[in-house]
């Protein structure tokens, strides 16, 4: 079992807390504080996590939802099991298996 750290993204319901329910409000907000985003990217950057965030657009969203970073980001700590292989010490081994032998028979010969 190996244990990984995984970011929760919460600009959704921050937002939701401050009455913006429309991803579109964003854009102009932002664009006021230097940060001229398309309307596409910005229904991503709220409705997924991102995988990278410039310091720019999270200090500016900070500002505009009058939050601190650690309101939109959360660590959580999530342990991943490994996959069963059927490899495990269930049931008899490879070596335990024997074929059985197969039994041929005629039909009977009518004549």
């Amino acid at each position: 079992m190996t244990v990984r750290t995984v970011m929760g993204w919460n600009l959704r319901q921050v937002m939701a807390t401050h009455g913006m329910y429309q991803t579109s409000e964003l854009v102009p907000l932002l664009a006021e504080r230097g940060v001229h985003l398309s309307r596409e990217h910005v229904y991503r950057l709220v409705a997924r996590t991102p995988q990278r965030l410039n310091m720019e657009v999270l200090a500016a969203l900070c500002d505009i939802l009058d939050c601190e970073p650690n309101d939109l980001l959360v660590p959580t700590v999530v342990e991943d099991q490994t996959a069963k292989t059927g490899t495990g010490d269930r049931g008899p081994g490879i070596g335990d298996l024997r074929p059985i032998r197969a039994r041929v028979r005629r039909p009977p010969e009518d004549g």
